[in-house]
């Protein structure tokens, strides 16, 4: 017969074993592959510890690795434990003999083929179940946590009278011992049904009985099992109704019972939970019973029950008693709703006051020093600044600033002022040239802080800098300015060995330095080396002579990133910020304690209410946990982590959150009480932004307190978008110091506005004090305008700037050649029951890389002004030089006043055009001092062509109406490019 394989005829070939010397290398790299994995597991391990240690903060670790390890094995012997004795107890309760059947010979083989097998296979699979169920519950550490050193809220639910505790600390764990129930029991019926199958128990084909007694009987307490979970779920669920979601009236995730929750589903859920104790029962008598009658019976009861009784009833509820009066229905739900959330968002104590949004005062002359009592307005845009103070202050390539400044409170003479503030930070993508070396050992910190006047600029249009140069000097006094932690710093550094650091630069070269901090993590040991060239991924440490006695590496440098590990169970505010306090600079970091277990508390995502116009163009400026979903959150850690040494400390800011002290219970000595705040640290701390957008969001509908008006939908508002954005992002919230109408003097503030829903006239004004240590800190401030009165809101001020002729036009002339117009941050501040909204302006171009304050725009009940500095267009608005006329109606034919003019304005104007060319070219130049000639000889041609016609004026007399030149710079200071005279 031929050979049907295919292959060589002849004799069959040998196949020799590998020789000794093979497989002695095989097995060496096989070990080696071994310990190699193993290594890296450890040196990941064995790094994190001694950061933790090296920030004395080891028992976060040891605490929550405990706590994983503890719950992996517990929660993994319980599920290898649950298959692996169903397993072993069906194969023991298996047939003496199987059936004669062809699918019982079929399986018989398989029975042979893992029979030598069974123990090594019934190991395998418990332990792979094992290790998956661990895995899975170590990841519920946080939940663990909470539930073994829970705290009392204090506050009962209006339900079911339970503490909030129950919500938020019980019931998360004990849906999770349920979820793993539920787990162990589908996985304990599939491993015994297929082991009976195997062993002849269960029959599918095969002629006579398809289940012996004893696989019934097995089969049937294990469903029960289930089936009896199944009946605790419905108890749970009773109580979960009082935190469950759902859309109501255009309310995205509103929290809490309804009407058809309170009068459909609770009882349903009872009912349900009644039947499914009776099947389970159904399901163990089988041990006596020997039949699957009854229980299958009543499984198909309890499911046909959970579909009428709970879906089809409160369908009907809804449909037939909620619909035709929903009002009168829902209005209590609503109350309990209203009442919850704005006390889980801590918006319970609102102040809201009418406000009429027009000024009481008839001479608005009376009203120019009131302005200055009731706000120190800042006209320096923390957020459009910064390539200003990189253009000045930089110094060196390889120094940076953030994105977007901060604003903080510094004093000056025995007083409070707003100030704006940055860190020369590291920039390794300015260092001359890159290298591992340069990158990790030479240049590894920023150097001293910039600071300038929030209120007020130069002549020049530039920050009034009150600390500056390098190293830095001015206000601030002496402290140690050197940067080591900073937002910009996100690459490690290893410092404090043979190799020294570049300082700072100045006029006699380059200055180097040595850290002597005990930050980081000491490379003197060798395994140290060892194991961070692993985790870095970088062979250089292992080896380099670059490192040896005292050499430390810092890594984790940005201060939310050293928070956020030392404090795993805080959500971090976006922006962190830093202080000048007791001599050394500080990050100041706010972090909140958060659940989504408050009872009838409407939820929200952060990322989403935390967002607006900075976010959406930096993401260093987000909340560090975007996807979190909570209804409750509180302000409760105020965190400092030292710019030079990385020093962590929590300090304990709300002393009543519940939440906060489970967590100290959890991780003991690890937040510092509120006592321990010096004086000079409570002066910069704030109000956070990211909790007062979350709490602005939710007032947009909860700011009312009846349900009716609530459900009516008549009083929601929005966030306004940003005008000075085109995007369509929210308008950020300003910090400013101002003064409320019920207060008696400014306090530093936090402020935003609100609009009606999907329209742009303005709706209420939210002020919160900001001011750490004050009495009436974080109280919420809300000025409601008449709804039947409209106010004009930001987009709309913004859109009268645009579009008033002779603003338009200077705009037109501030854009010219490749110059770019910035508006800055559209503040509002009520005064006299009107509105004062100012915005500065800024110009880059001309040369210019970096924005310059050319012009303020202010606004007060429906007058403008556009001009060169604040107090310019605050005298216009309230002084006797009267403001900018509104633009007249489309339909006014009534041509302008005549003009006359005499060769002497004429000269003089001519003479401004050429001053204010000069210095435009000066601009382009950088040439400072021609610069500054240019703007003086502007400013003395502008006073002679108003002088000249103020004298033809008086010749004129009545015979030529008022005359002025037309078209004229306006006054513009030192460094305002102005518009173009015209004769």
């Amino acid at each position: 017969m031929p050979d049907r394989g295919g292959g060589p005829t002849g004799p069959r070939m040998r196949v020799g074993r590998p020789s000794r010397r093979v497989r002695t290398l095989l097995m060496t790299l096989g070990v080696l592959a071994v310990l190699g994995m193993a290594f890296t597991m450890f040196a990941g391990f064995w790094t994190d510890w001694l950061w933790y240690r090296s920030v004395n903060y080891s028992s976060v670790f040891t605490t929550t690795l405990w706590t994983k390890i503890g719950l992996f094995f517990v929660f993994g012997l319980l599920m290898a434990a649950a298959v692996g004795l169903n397993i072993w107890l069906a194969h023991r309760l298996r047939p003496p003999l199987s059936a004669m059947s062809m699918e019982q010979q079929n399986l018989d083989r398989y029975r042979m083929g893992i029979a030598p097998y069974k123990k090594w296979l019934l190991f395998g699979i418990t332990a792979l179940v094992g290790l998956i169920a661990g895995a899975s519950a170590s990841g519920q550490w946080r939940t663990w946590l909470m539930w073994v050193n829970g705290v009392p809220f204090g506050e009962k639910d209006p339900q079911f009278k339970l503490d909030v505790s129950f919500y938020a600390f019980d019931l998360p764990w004990y849906r999770f011992l349920l979820g793993f129930g539920f787990a162990a029991a589908i996985l304990s019926v599939i491993a015994a049904a297929l082991t009976h199958y195997l062993y002849g128990g269960l029959r599918v084909t095969s002629p006579g009985a398809r289940a012996t007694a004893a696989a019934t009987g097995h089969l049937s307490v294990l469903i029960g099992v289930f089936v009896a979970l199944k009946a605790v779920a419905y108890w749970l669920d009773r109580y979960g109704l009082a935190v469950k979601s759902s859309d109501f009236r255009a309310t995205d995730n509103w929290t809490g019972l309804r009407y058809v929750d309170a009068n459909a589903y609770l009882p349903a859920k009872t009912i349900l939970f009644c039947i499914a104790v009776i099947c389970a029962l159904l399901f163990f008598a089988t041990l006596w019973r020997r039949t699957w009658q009854l229980p299958v019976i009543g499984f198909g009861l309890m499911v046909l029950s959970a579909i009428l009784i709970g879906g089809l009833y409160p369908a009907i509820v809804q449909k037939f008693q909620v619909q035709p009066n929903e009002q009168a229905k829902e209005a209590p739900y609503v109350e309990k709703n209203l009442e919850a959330t704005r006390k889980a968002y801590g918006i319970d104590g609102t102040k809201v006051t009418d406000y009429t949004g027009t000024s009481k005062t008839e001479d608005k002359t009376k009203l120019r020093d009131d302005v200055d009592s009731t706000a120190s307005i800042r006209i320096m845009d923390p957020n459009i600044v910064s390539p200003t103070f990189q253009q000045l202050q930089q110094i060196r390539n390889y120094y940076a600033f953030p994105n977007n400044l901060d604003v903080d409170r510094y004093s000056k003479g025995g007083k409070d002022q707003d100030t704006v503030i940055g860190l020369r930070e590291l920039n390794l993508a300015g260092i001359p040239k890159k290298n591992w070396i340069n990158n990790h050992f030479r240049y590894t910190h920023g150097y001293g802080v910039v600071a300038a006047e929030g209120t007020s600029a130069d002549a020049q249009g530039r920050p009034n800098f009150t600390e500056s140069d390098l190293p830095s000097e001015g206000d601030l006094g002496t402290y140690e300015q050197r940067v080591y932690y900073g937002e910009k710093t996100t690459t490690y550094s290893i410092v404090g060995g043979p190799q020294k650091e570049i300082d700072y630069s100045d006029d006699n070269g380059e200055k180097t330095t040595s850290y002597k901090g005990d930050s980081g993590v000491n490379l003197s040991n060798p395994v140290n080396r060892a194991a961070y060239a692993v985790a870095f991924g970088e062979p250089q440490i292992l080896y380099s002579g670059a490192i040896g006695e005292g050499s430390r590496v810092l890594y984790n440098r940005t201060p939310k990133e050293r928070v956020e590990a030392v404090a795993p169970w805080l959500t971090i505010d976006g922006d962190a910020y830093p202080a000048v306090v007791d001599g050394r600079i500080q990050w100041i970091v706010d972090a909140y304690t958060t659940t989504n277990g408050y009872p009838y508390s409407s939820r929200t995502t952060l990322g989403d209410t935390t967002a607006d116009s900075l976010t959406a163009t930096n993401d260093n400026r987000a909340v560090v946990a975007q996807q979190n979903q909570v209804n409750y959150i509180r302000n409760s850690v105020k965190a400092t982590v030292d710019a030079y040494t990385g020093e962590v400390k929590l300090f304990q800011w709300d002393t009543k959150d519940p939440v906060l002290k489970t967590w100290m219970k959890a991780f003991p000595d690890t937040v510092e009480p509120k006592s321990e705040i010096s004086k000079p640290l409570m002066d910069h701390l704030r109000y956070p932004q990211d909790l007062f957008k979350v709490q602005r969001e939710l007032l947009t509908r909860y700011h009312v307190k009846d349900a009716t008006t609530f459900l009516s939908g008549s009083e929601v508002w929005q966030v306004p978008d940003d005008p000075t954005n085109r995007a369509g992002n929210a308008v950020p919230p300003y910090y400013l110091s101002m003064r409320m109408p019920d207060q008696k003097a400014q306090a530093f503030s936090l402020t935003t506005t609100f609009t009606p829903n999907g329209r742009d006239n303005l709706s209420a004004f939210m002020a919160v004090d900001a001011e750490a240590g004050a009495s009436d800190y974080g109280k919420i401030r809300i000025l409601k305008l008449p709804t039947n009165t409209t106010v004009n809101g930001p987009s709309q001020v913004q859109s009268q700037f645009n579009s008033q002729e002779d603003i338009a036009e200077s705009i037109r002339l501030l854009r010219g050649g490749d110059s770019e117009v910035e508006y800055g941050n559209l503040l509002t501040v009520p005064l006299d029951g009107g509105l004062l909204y100012v915005e500065p302006v800024y110009v880059r171009g001309g040369g210019l890389k970096y924005p310059l304050l050319r012009k303020v725009l202010v606004t007060y009940g429906g007058q403008t002004a556009f001009e060169n500095t604040l107090e310019d267009a605050l005298n216009k608005i309230f002084g006797a030089e009267g403001a900018t006329p509104e633009p007249p109606d489309e339909g006014d034919t009534t041509p302008p006043p005549p003009t006359s003019e005499d060769p002497t304005v004429k000269q003089a104007l001519e003479d401004a055009q050429k001053a204010f060319t000069e210095g435009q070219d000066a601009l382009k130049e950088n040439d400072w001092e021609a610069y500054g000639r240019a703007q003086k000889d502007l400013e003395d041609a502008l006073q002679r062509a108003e002088k000249a016609q103020a004298e033809a004026d008086r010749a004129g007399g009545a015979g030529g109406g008022e005359s002025k030149p037309s078209g004229s710079p306006s006054g513009s200071p030192s460094g305002s490019p102005s518009p173009k005279p015209s004769s």
